[in-house]
């Protein structure tokens, strides 16, 4: 009892320090603004989704370009976060989101022609094998010296499927080493049970982290590249591991960063995304029928103009009234997938409603580059994920339907099926 009420108390006096950068800054008027309208001025519901606009995409990676300048290296900074620091940016994350960043900025640059993302992409492979750990792993947080590394599976997984998508579009001798080292990792760390393990020092310590199961579709995608069936089959059988902890009703358990109780949309479409793009490549029809039975369960509960609770509970009650958008990011994908592969419109709409809302709540003309084409964490922005500012997931690029994806579009995937393995993060439309 007496722990919770510490954690309270800090919790509340860190909110109370953030409202009072946030406000007595005369430097980001753009920022104080978006807090303003977000807990005060404009409510969930009065939000009016965006359709049909495809200007929000390339306002997305041209944010995406802007945290990359800032850092004074290859990698992405880890986010732009004004009450942080005076300067707004943080330092580069060789977390997992620089490695999907790669995937969304490659794929992107490929549908419009941008080559100049590509070499981007390739400069934060390269960055991400001189800062790898010795045994292959990435490192959690912020980038540090050797010496303060801890390895984690899932930052791993993540950078391991940037590794993959810029050497499907051009050899080199140190990214492909890299990921040789990074899929080997992958494999040491995978338990009997088909678990990883290595969760490292930033989430809670929790044994199990059903999330970790999305490394399981970047392990796959390198055995294809490489050809070795042996890091295909422990990509299944991650999977196999991550649905002994699925509950009949499609909830996942110890399925979150830190509460495992009520977990993120964020790691429901981490989980389900791993299971359901694994099941596509292995003709593995029970995989993608259980990425079903995860997804199903929330289309319900998205809110007319798109807005979807941020954690929801074994009942698949929403547990906050704040959004993740991270996770509503993620699991437009998913809806999008879910449509190509069943053949079904209403997974298509579902994934529309989620990237509207996306659009609608996405920052743009505000003056600062830190804040226009950026997404916030949470909404509002000092909800419980990423409090207080915009991280750099490449995955909350807003989408539309994709136009690469690992069935060809509108196809309804039968067993014999095959699929790339490509990323739709960027597709917009």
């Amino acid at each position: 009892m007496l722990s919770r009420l510490r954690r309270r108390y800090w919790d509340a006096s860190a909110n109370a320090q953030m409202w009072r950068r946030a406000l007595a800054s005369g430097d980001d008027a753009a920022f104080r603004t978006v807090v303003l309208q977000d807990h005060v001025f404009r409510g969930r519901s009065g939000i009016q989704p965006v359709t049909g606009q495809a200007r929000e995409r390339a306002a997305a990676v041209a944010w995406l370009v802007h945290a990359q300048d800032a850092t004074p290296d290859g990698g992405v900074s880890y986010g732009y976060f004004p009450v942080l620091n005076s300067g707004g940016w943080e330092v580069s994350y060789p977390e997992e989101t620089t490695g999907y960043i790669m995937t969304s900025l490659v794929d992107y640059a490929r549908e419009t022609g941008q080559a100049d993302l590509i070499e981007r992409a390739r400069r934060m492979a390269l960055w991400e094998a001189e800062v790898q750990m010795p045994s292959g792993a990435v490192q959690g947080g912020k980038v540090t010296t050797p010496d303060k590394q801890t390895a984690a599976a899932f930052n791993t997984g993540m950078v391991l499927d940037g590794f993959v998508t810029v050497l499907a579009d051009g050899d080199d001798p140190a990214i492909g080493k890299a990921a040789w080292s990074a899929a080997d990792f992958l494999v040491g760390d995978l338990s009997p049970e088909g678990l990883f393990q290595t969760n490292g020092a930033f989430v809670s310590a929790d044994k199990v982290k059903i999330y970790n199961v999305l490394c399981a579709w970047a392990l796959f995608r390198y055995g294809a590249l490489v050809g070795e069936a042996s890091y295909r089959s422990a990509a299944i059988a991650a999977v196999e591991g991550a649905l002994k902890f699925m509950m009949p009703n499609g909830w996942l358990k110890e399925n979150c960063l830190t509460e495992p109780r009520r977990p993120l949309t964020h790691t429901i479409g981490y989980s389900l995304q791993g299971i359901l793009e694994v099941g596509v490549l292995a003709d593995r029809e029970d995989f993608v029928a259980a990425a079903r039975s995860g997804f199903d369960p929330l289309v319900q509960h998205i809110q007319p103009n798109g807005f979807l609770a941020g954690r929801f509970d074994a009942d698949w009650r929403p547990a906050v009234r704040w959004s993740c958008l991270t996770g509503s990011a993620q699991l437009a994908i998913v809806g999008y997938r879910l449509g190509d592969i069943f053949g079904e419109d209403r997974y298509i709409r579902t994934a529309h409603r989620l990237v509207d809302f996306l659009k609608a709540v996405q920052r743009i003309g505000t003056g600062n580059p830190g804040i226009d084409g950026a997404i916030a964490g949470s909404l509002p922005v000092f909800g419980d994920y990423m409090k207080g500012g915009y991280p750099e997931l490449g995955d909350q690029v807003p989408a539309g339907r994709p136009a690469r994806s690992g069935a060809p579009s509108g196809h309804r995937m039968t067993p014999g099926d095959t699929a790339s393995g490509q990323d739709s993060r960027t597709a917009g439309r």
